[in-house]
């Protein structure tokens, strides 16, 4: 009876025309030059107001499903309870329990079927409640939802977005302090982003529902009460490209996420001492800004790379290995790591606190690089 429901449901969505454009396809093969090319500038930020992050992000998804009926939320807990964090509260009242659907436990499985409303019209989101859970839908994100596009021929495409909070918390425990994002990173056909700030949330949330591309959207579970901000309806955020946070010249101090608040907390001291670093939010981790990263290693002639994943094969690992590949040349300093320790994560908080990136370790590493 609820797959009947489903489809029913499916095509009732379908059968509903949209007029506006969708973003234009990201792959692989694309170059810097091109994606600069493509960027499209933010809208105009006229009206905005101060919320907290998951309500930015719900904002940001009711206006999407407002504004478009393909666009659907599958997932534990979505629908009537709202989220483990709240992003689709009470949403289920406004657009039915069709179009916020609670599912059971079963990753692999939803997965799936999101991959597959995907291929036949509708824009699914899929929340994982916990990101750490999303290891069980692995097959269908890496071998259906970053390949179908290819394998098809160009036949189907797969505008997903893969959503929900993951990273560090406190004291959650080793499984539900997973970053994923290094896992991740290898799918061919899948973007990665990683959101930081109730603005860039609610925008790039848009952004990556709106594109054609299988987009795996990161939000870390601490930062779901940061207060800031919010740009209106019309402000979209380009999916690829990195935020300067603050600028410098001393040194480039490139993060993403959390990490991007832990690095401004030593930059506050730091400029006490008289240094002058440059901060950039990565925001897509997949594929890099590398427009964006170039100009300010060749003006700084430093880099130092703060993240929250593992050090070994992390995103880190990846970004150190570009810049290293492309921008020798221009680097007075080895590209500097600060990451996460390689071992499960503590319960206990000191331990916990031990295995993870901390402002004094950033205070150390500039002045260890500058000087």
């Amino acid at each position: 009876e609820l797959q009947h429901k489903i489809m029913i449901g499916m095509k009732a969505m379908r059968a509903v025309p949209l007029s506006t454009p969708v973003a234009r396809r990201w792959t692989p093969s694309t170059s810097a030059k091109t994606l600069s090319s493509v960027r499209p500038v933010v809208s105009a930020r006229a009206e905005s107001s101060e919320m907290m992050m998951w309500e930015s992000l719900r904002q940001g998804l009711d206006e999407e499903m407002e504004r478009d009926p393909r666009v659907m939320m599958m997932g534990e807990d979505v629908g009537h309870y709202g989220g483990s964090y709240k992003v689709s509260y009470d949403l289920y009242k406004k657009y039915g329990e069709m179009r916020l659907l609670d599912t059971p436990i079963c990753e692999n499985g939803f997965m799936g079927m999101g991959v597959g409303a995907a291929m036949t019209g509708l824009r699914p989101i899929v929340e994982g409640m916990n990101m750490g859970f999303l290891l069980l839908a692995f097959n269908q994100i890496s071998n259906n939802c970053g390949m179908l596009h290819y394998t098809s021929g160009g036949q189907y495409s797969v505008p997903m977005v893969i959503r929900g909070p993951g990273g560090v918390g406190r004291q959650l425990g080793a499984e539900h302090s997973q970053r994923l994002e290094s896992y991740f990173q290898s799918i061919p056909g899948v973007q990665l982003v990683a959101v930081s700030t109730p603005r860039n949330a609610k925008a790039l949330l848009k952004a990556a529902i709106r594109s054609d591309n299988p987009i795996i959207f990161f939000e870390h579970v601490l930062l779901y009460n940061i207060k800031g901000e919010v740009g209106d309806k019309d402000e979209v955020q380009c999916l690829e490209r990195a935020e300067v946070v603050r600028e410098g010249t001393d040194v480039s101090i490139f993060c993403y996420s959390r990490m991007r608040y832990v690095v401004m907390q030593a930059v506050a001291q730091l400029e006490k001492e008289g240094y002058n670093p440059e901060v950039i939010d990565l925001i897509s981790l997949k594929p890099f800004d590398m427009e964006t990263i170039s100009k300010s290693v060749k003006k700084t002639r430093k880099c130092i790379i703060v993240e929250e994943c593992m050090k070994t094969g992390g995103i880190g690992a990846s970004l150190s290995a570009v810049i290293n590949e492309s921008l020798f040349d221009d680097l007075d300093h080895q590209v500097v790591r600060l990451s996460s320790q390689d071992v499960p994560t503590s319960y206990a908080f000191e331990l916990e606190s031990a295995t993870i990136v901390q402002p004094s370790a950033v205070e150390e590493t500039v002045r260890s690089v500058v000087g």
